[in-house]
């Protein structure tokens, strides 16, 4: 039966003991490493993709997001603070429901973390270019952006030339730089150490926070109730789009749970690492786009036609480019630095400066965060014979998994030269989706199947919170753009493709080489 080999969390919790990572993570470093994963990606990135969907109405949109992401992390809870491990919903899939759809959450991970770093340094690289203009350094679209580059894959397959289209085609760039080269930094400071890695992104935090509550004090005393309407301009469907792709704004704080092998006491400070700052990066999200809406509007535009466009997309940046050229002041939707360009309308250049610097200093922590996600789960699986052994093989002098490190860190970074931020981000959050739905079946599964076993952190209302998951990951799926649910099967499919011509063959669990206590056969370890 695919569904029967179930690895038991003894034996989990028994590899992990044997080859575990260094234990050097406590609560509030936890807090911090979800705060850095979570605040930046969607405010600092996103902001003005979600107004193109839903107008003002990206206020219930947070809201929206951020429910899903609630009751997810509940589950995630119980399950982190029971299996302290890295290896996040992968390993606790493994556990409860089977190995066929663990491997499967675990490629969706791939998704998630991989796709996602890349989805965020291409929001910094926009701020950097953006940063380095202000202070009179100009870098040249063609090495800053893919603009020019998705057009003419566009046209290339038979899509019609409109102005927008032609606009974007002859002003866009071809590679995006700058995000490459802070693909690459992150990647090697990853390399380094979790220690090294954890110590640099509380100090980003620290800056980002700053700067984001600076943001708050300047822009919630201006704000105009009449930017507010309509408030939503696209109904619920914008509504629930807008939602379906600022998901991707809060799903860092599963991150945290991939720390777990990491953590010391893990069965207290996971819970409080996951619970807190998912809490925090809520309250911030809400406050920053209501100074945002109230300050100069955030309307969505519309193409020559007159018809709605959709962010991301190769039309809308002609549409913006034909905009700002004609003089006419930058809407809040075509901004690639939303909450620096707010300022700068409003008459705070100096302040959008500082803000546009703090986002060049502190996305880089939410890069890393899932960078580091994102490696720790192909060692996890590599560590089950899933995945070449390689992979799992730790640095002698940094006791970091380097190989796998350096493996997502050029992928992320292919994907980040060519591919624009929405698109990216949308990408990334049908793979999350996947996982969060797994993870709260296996929740419900696991308290029927094993109810006797101690739980540290138990979800309240279990079989009200992990349903409403559920149905809230579904929900945000199919409000994704085709192409982005389309991802999901796609990338499924050949991730079956290597399960069962590579990895079902060469499971330790499948070949029976892992026992209760955790140790695997000679051959297994050769």
């Amino acid at each position: 039966m695919i569904f029967g080999r179930v690895k038991p969390l003894d034996a989990i919790l028994a590899t992990a003991e044997k080859k575990s990572l260094h234990r050097s993570l406590g609560a509030f470093q936890l807090t911090l490493l979800g705060i850095g994963a979570v605040i930046g990606t969607g405010i600092f990135v996103l902001t003005s993709e979600a107004a193109q969907k839903a107008g003002p109405g990206m206020l219930l949109s947070f809201i929206v997001a951020g429910f899903v992401c609630g009751v997810a992390a509940l589950c995630y809870s119980e399950l982190a603070s029971m299996v302290p491990v890295a290896g996040s919903a992968y390993t606790y899939t493994y556990a409860v429901i089977g190995e066929l759809l663990a491997w499967m959450v675990g490629w969706a991970l791939i998704l998630e973390y991989a796709v996602g770093a890349s989805a965020v340094a291409v929001g910094w690289s926009n701020h950097a270019v953006g940063l380095l203009s202000a202070s009179g350094i100009h870098i040249p679209a063609v090495i800053s952006n893919a603009d020019a580059l998705m057009a003419h894959v566009q046209l290339a397959f038979g899509a019609a030339a409109t102005p927008d289209l032609m606009t974007a085609a002859q002003t866009g760039g071809w590679i995006n730089l700058p995000a490459i080269i802070i693909s690459l930094v992150v990647m090697s400071l990853l390399v380094i150490g979790t220690t090294e890695s954890a110590f640099v992104n509380a100090i980003l935090v620290c800056i980002k926070i700053a700067a984001l509550s600076l943001f708050v004090i300047l822009t919630l005393p201006s704000m105009k109730t009449g930017y507010f309407h309509p408030f939503m301009p696209t109904g619920s469907v914008g509504v629930f789009g807008a939602a379906a792709s600022i998901f991707f704004a809060y799903v860092g704080f599963d991150a945290v749970s991939t720390a777990a092998e990491e953590t010391k006491n893990p069965q207290r400070n996971v819970p409080i690492g996951l619970i807190g700052s998912l809490g925090i990066c809520t309250l911030f999200y809400l406050l920053v786009a209501s100074g945002a809406i109230g300050a100069i509007g955030a309307q969505p535009v519309t193409g020559a036609n007159g018809a709605l466009l959709a962010p991301g997309t190769a039309e809308i940046a002609g549409r913006c480019a034909a905009i700002t050229g004609s003089g006419a002041v930058e809407p809040l939707v075509c901004s690639k630095e939303a909450l620096v360009h707010v300022l700068q309308v409003m008459g705070h250049p100096i302040f959008g400066w500082f803000v546009g610097l703090a986002a060049v200093l502190a996305l880089p922590s939410v890069v890393l965060m899932m960078m580091y996600g994102q490696t720790r789960i192909f060692f996890t699986m590599a560590r089950d014979g899933l995945l070449p052994a390689k992979l799992a093989s730790v640095h002698p002098k940094f006791k970091t998994p380097h190989i796998v490190t350096f493996v997502t860190g050029i992928a992320a970074t292919i994907a980040a030269a060519i591919l624009p931020v929405g698109k990216l981000a949308d990408y990334s959050n049908s793979g999350t989706l996947f996982a969060f739905l797994m993870v709260a079946v296996s929740v419900m599964v696991l308290r029927k199947t094993d109810p006797t076993r101690k739980r540290p952190f138990r979800t309240p209302l279990v079989w009200v919170v992990a349903p409403a998951a559920i149905i809230g990951c579904i929900a945000l799926y199919v409000s994704l753009p085709l192409t982005a649910i389309l991802v999901l099967p796609i990338w499924g499919a050949i991730g079956l493709l290597v399960y069962f011509f590579y990895s079902r063959s060469r499971s330790y669990v499948g070949r029976g080489i892992i026992d209760e206590s955790g140790e695997a056969a000679p051959e297994a370890t050769a």
